[in-house]
């Protein structure tokens, strides 16, 4: 059952959580000890509230019908079946600054109680934790006991990997036994646990989608994901820089969903200034919202349609005109 709602969160303090996260996450891979930091083995601290979570995304995930739509299904369908096959496993592609980073904390925070810092939620960076490709099988060994030993303490663990079109392929490999329909591996009991993928791969493909309904005259809204599945499959499938390249976690379909990122619109970026100025506790200030829209580069050069980097340079162009 659900905890009480904990309601809508800041955007931006989210955001500045998850880098923290990450900074604390490379002094903590240690495996030899999966204790959290008073010594004993923490009480598994999934909490779910949907209620807070539809909430933060209607009113902060700008443009994204689709995945706002497939990532609240697939997780109220996965939490309340009390006996998973397999663990939640979705892979979030997009063009940068789209919202997949932001969704990403969002699903720690609303999902687990101590949120971005909860001993049960997990993240990974390649530029922090897989940084040498000369590594790479002491990387393998040391991802597999870090999975293991941590969905043996808590078997309602969430796993976040991102920039996947920058890790070394091969390595996800050692994660496939965890993301099929086993029901034990290494005798741990891994199905209700969540694997979260992240990547750019498939931004362009999408884009390109997107572009060619705005020419037909088609609304946003009709996208269908049927229409970017193949697309994004394709695109991650053709690059040998991303970590699903040649690997049994594709070719055996584990992923639950690819979830799409829409490339953001001018509209869009103004929602995403409106909230920051609403974070910041300042008024809606016309000057500042169109010098920042003035400032983003759009593209393709023809239409000038789509922010070149969405909504990741809000903050700071907000900062420089205030």
């Amino acid at each position: 059952m659900a905890a009480a709602t904990r309601g809508c969160r800041p955007w931006r303090s989210l955001l500045l959580g998850l880098l923290g996260l990450v900074s604390a996450a490379a002094a903590a891979w240690d495996l030899t000890s999966l204790r959290c930091n008073f010594g004993t083995f923490c009480e598994c601290d999934f909490r779910p509230d949907f209620q807070g979570l539809e909430c933060d995304l209607a009113q902060h995930l700008a443009g994204q019908h689709l995945a706002r739509a497939l990532v609240v299904k697939a997780l109220k369908t996965f939490v309340q079946d009390p006996a998973p096959t397999k663990p939640l496993v979705l892979s979030l592609h997009g063009w940068t600054g789209t919202g997949k980073s932001y969704v990403s904390s969002l699903l720690a925070h609303y999902l687990f109680r101590g949120g971005l810092r909860s001993p049960h939620v997990h993240h990974f960076s390649p530029v922090i934790h897989f940084p040498h490709p000369s590594h790479m099988e002491r990387y393998k060994k040391d991802l597999k006991s870090w999975v293991q030993g941590n969905l043996t303490v808590c078997g309602r663990s969430l796993f976040l990997f991102d920039e996947m079109d920058k890790l070394a392929p091969g390595l996800m490999e050692v994660l496939r036994p965890f993301l099929g329909s086993s029901w034990v591996v290494y005798g741990t009991n891994y199905r209700k646990a969540i694997f979260i993928f992240i990547s750019n791969t498939g931004g362009e493909q999408i884009n390109q989608v997107a572009l060619e309904a705005w020419r037909n005259h088609r609304e946003r809204e009709e996208i269908r994901l049927q229409e970017l599945e193949p697309v994004i499959s394709r695109a991650v499938l053709d690059n040998p820089q991303h970590g699903f390249w040649r690997s049994g976690i594709m070719e055996e379909h584990l992923l639950d969903a690819l979830v799409p990122f829409l490339p953001l619109q001018r509209h869009h970026v103004r929602h995403c200034v409106l909230n920051e100025l609403a974070q910041l506790g300042l008024e809606p200030s016309d000057e500042v919202i169109q010098a920042v829209l003035d400032s983003t580069t759009f593209f393709p050069e023809d239409e000038q349609l789509f922010s070149s980097n969405g909504c990741k340079t809000v903050a700071s162009r907000i900062a420089f005109f205030l």
